[in-house]
């Protein structure tokens, strides 16, 4: 027995490589989707089979009768393709196949577009997790095949909602078909639109800023009247949370949002949500999202720790202002994710005691931090040394983790 593996390109028997029309003219049995199988010559000497998964497919060639079969996908066999599944089990079995690739959707919507795809990030959204807002923060194009609840709307809106309304974005609609259909317009416009299920979208890459190390100086920030964390106290936040590029983090009471685009630039493939419920520090942690490109930074307008139920699992927290419901906010964040990483700040000696004894009381390894921060300021012919506040940095764990 011999199979072939086909990409059958974008759906249309004029996007299909002569290689592949020539095994399926031999083929005595075709396997694969139902939708792909419709669109395939009628041969009266071939035997279609709906069949999709790859063991329901491994199953169905158990029948040694067949000489020459075919297993046909869309686009192309290395995109997102069902044939990765199927390869191993066809060679754990002992069938011998080829892979014979299609154009895939990427390569026809950079056609579409004049453009090379070489240097897009490609994404799945379908039927799959996606986060657009990462995919886009990247430094490139992102390319998304869409499908499900990951409507290119639906995307778009995520990228909106971030502050990315002003993107430029494409969406190839039924892309090879007669009907075919390309949209050029902004994330914000596209967000409202409606499209086919067989689509794909592309987005121009977010701006950001330059790479650098934690403690951007204070008088980058918007600031207002609204407490801001020191530049020194923001750097020690971010190395006692040890935050991963991938992490999810909370920073609750985010106040300018200063922690939180701290945060946010060193976990730049990941998510922060900064939690606060004052308008006039909502608006400014807008405002420092955009003047940082922080386009992964996510507000959540509400009090602690009610606002903190519907958040996703959190790596890290940092909890910069709790209005006495400390032990609410801690509690949520370990039913969440028991060995997540806690950093708290304090100033009043009395909110370090009750830290202290929260995560004594919690089975948590807490470690404390002083930071005294004095700046020279000129008087005179002289410089004198002007203190902040001294703050206190509290991190936790589980007893015995690193």
């Amino acid at each position: 027995m011999q199979v072939n593996l086909i990409g059958l390109g974008g759906g249309t028997a004029d996007t299909m490589s002569l290689e592949a029309r020539r095994a399926l003219e031999q083929a005595e049995l075709v396997l694969g989707a139902e939708r792909l199988l419709e669109s395939l010559p009628k041969n009266d000497t071939q035997k279609h089979i709906a069949a999709v998964r790859p063991e329901e497919i491994l199953a169905r060639l158990s029948n040694k009768d067949y000489v020459n079969c075919c297993v046909i996908y869309s686009g192309d066999t290395g995109f997102y393709s069902g044939a990765r599944g199927l390869v191993p089990l066809l060679e754990e079995a002992g069938i011998p196949c080829r892979v014979l690739p299609g154009i895939s959707s990427v390569q026809l919507l950079a056609a579409r577009l004049q453009r090379p795809w070489q240097d897009w990030k490609l994404c799945s959204a379908h039927g799959a997790e996606c986060d657009a807002v990462a995919a886009v923060m990247e430094g490139r194009p992102a390319f998304f095949l869409t499908g499900g609840v990951y409507t290119p709307a639906a995307l778009c809106r995520a990228l909106t909602d971030a502050g990315l309304g002003f993107l430029p974005v494409a969406v190839g609609e039924r892309l090879s078909y007669p009907e075919e259909r390309i949209v050029k317009t902004s994330a914000a416009a596209c967000a409202g639109m409606q499209f086919a299920p067989l689509s794909v979208l592309l987005a121009d890459p977010a701006p950001r800023p330059a790479i650098r190390a934690a403690g951007i100086p204070d008088d980058a920030f918007c600031r207002g009247e609204v407490p801001m964390t020191k530049q020194e106290v923001r750097a020690a936040i971010l190395a006692k949370l040890a935050v991963s590029p991938e992490d999810t983090v909370w920073d609750v009471g985010a106040g300018t949002g200063s922690v939180s685009v701290e945060l946010a630039l060193a976990a730049s493939g990941g998510r922060v949500f900064a939690v606060e419920y004052k308008e006039q520090a909502l608006a400014l942690i807008r405002r420092n999202r955009e003047r940082f490109g922080a386009w992964n930074l996510r507000l959540v307008p509400g009090r602690a720790p009610e606002a903190l139920d519907a958040l996703p699992v959190p790596g890290a927290v940092f909890i910069g202002g709790s209005e006495g419901a400390l032990a609410g906010i801690v509690d949520a964040a370990l039913e969440k994710n028991p060995d997540v990483r806690l950093c708290v700040s304090a100033i009043a000696l009395e909110t370090l005691s009750a830290a202290l004894d929260l995560f004594s009381a919690r089975g948590l390894a807490a470690e404390v931090t002083q930071i005294a921060v004095s700046r020279a300021k000129p008087g005179g012919k002289l410089h004198l040394l002007l203190a902040n506040n001294p703050v206190f940095l509290l991190s936790a764990r589980r007893e015995g983790e690193t």
